[in-house]
């Protein structure tokens, strides 16, 4: 049998939900890469403590791990949950980072499945066009 080797994608925001996704789909059977900076000092702290250009350089180097990653995986999960920010709540979040993700997926033939159903967002038509596969909170419905 084919290894199943899946990436999850998702805001920082939603990093509250990888571990019980993550060992939901490792008693599945699947093996499971965890989302660029899972587990470290987040985001937004290192941003108070980075230049412009230390943070442009961070940035670059989450882009080159992601490309890295996806070359390993034959699926990516995306976990768009609801982001809350500034007591706004946005629907189903995917964001700019993990649309890139997402992107390079696509253009490696990986197949994407994602959590929640999409909403309409500047970016629903270009999503739209990876083709995903939408699961609707369940798991059972990814199929590598």
């Amino acid at each position: 049998m084919e290894n199943k080797n899946i990436l999850l994608i998702c805001s920082q925001s939603n990093y509250d939900k990888v571990k019980d996704i993550k060992e939901k789909l490792e008693s599945k059977g699947y093996s499971v890469i965890t989302p660029n900076g899972y587990g470290e000092e987040s985001f937004s702290n290192k941003d108070k403590k980075m230049d412009d250009k230390e943070y442009e350089e961070f940035f670059r180097r989450m882009f080159y791990e992601s490309k890295e990653k996806i070359s390993k995986v034959n699926a990516v999960l995306v976990l768009n949950y609801n982001k809350i920010k500034n007591e706004k709540i946005y629907k189903n979040y995917i964001g700019a980072s993990t649309f890139l993700e997402m992107y390079e997926a696509y253009m490696q033939n990986k197949k994407i499945f994602i959590m929640k159903e999409l909403v309409e967002s500047i970016l629903y038509d270009e999503i739209k066009g990876f083709s995903p596969i939408i699961i609707n909170d369940d798991l059972n419905n990814i199929v590598l």
